[in-house]
């Protein structure tokens, strides 16, 4: 019973692996894109727009990634935030607004992309999707490709700083409010990690995530 867990659970992370660290990866690379489209070469200049994981990796939220996958059924993670430097933004505002907006908007994007991997998967014979390992493992990864990026775009869309969220909610509020908001990102993650232990975000993201499975698999067919 024990060796069957723990392979069980080794078997989740390995299925996760490739999703969510490519969903990590691009969400910060389309960061550092849009800025440089808004006329910031930081993170050009720093080597963060590759898909090469190394310059991406942070401990922790490898940590976290990894204790997700093997011990709770929502995997999270997080890479190094790509550096932006809005003092090169011909308009401050855009331009934080689409660098904020880019990275979970790639989630969504990569999640509709293994929505329709998972499309063209089931054409393939049910001999090989439910009695091959190979079909198991693909079939398994497409699913929680779809899954793990819309809990990716939703988490980071929440309105609490230093979520990109939270900085699209400070580019559209008012100047005096939104330079008071920002002093709540010192105690941003502290707060988000009240309002998942309590469980009510918690229940909020999984009906969100529940709502774009639903509609994905709608949008290609299944």
């Amino acid at each position: 019973m024990f060796d069957s867990t723990i392979a069980a659970k080794i078997s989740h992370l390995a299925v996760a692996f490739v999703p969510v660290l490519l969903g990590i990866i691009l969400h910060e690379v389309a960061h550092g894109w849009a800025a440089l489209r808004c006329g910031d070469p930081t993170a050009r200049m720093l080597g963060r727009l590759t898909l090469n994981p190394v310059p991406h990796i942070d401990p922790v939220g490898t940590g976290m990634f990894v204790f997700t996958a093997l011990f709770s059924p929502f995997v999270f993670g997080w890479a190094k935030p790509v550096p932006v430097n809005p003092r090169y933004f011909r308009d401050y505002r855009k331009g934080m607004l689409l660098v904020a907006a880019a990275g979970p908007l790639t989630n969504m994007i990569l999640a509709m992309l293994f929505a329709v991997c998972l499309r063209l998967l089931l054409f393939a014979p049910s001999e090989f999707l439910l009695g091959t390992s190979t079909g198991k493992f693909l079939l398994q990864m497409f699913q929680t490709g779809i899954a793990a990026n819309f809990a990716l775009a939703w988490i980071n869309l929440l309105p609490i700083p230093p979520l990109d969220g939270g900085k699209i909610l400070e580019t559209l509020l008012p100047g005096q409010i939104a330079l008071q908001f920002q002093r709540v990102e010192r105690y941003g993650f502290l707060l988000l990690v009240i309002l998942l232990a309590s469980g009510v975000m918690s229940s909020i993201l999984m009906t969100l995530v529940r709502w774009s499975w639903n509609f994905a698999l709608t949008a290609v067919g299944l």
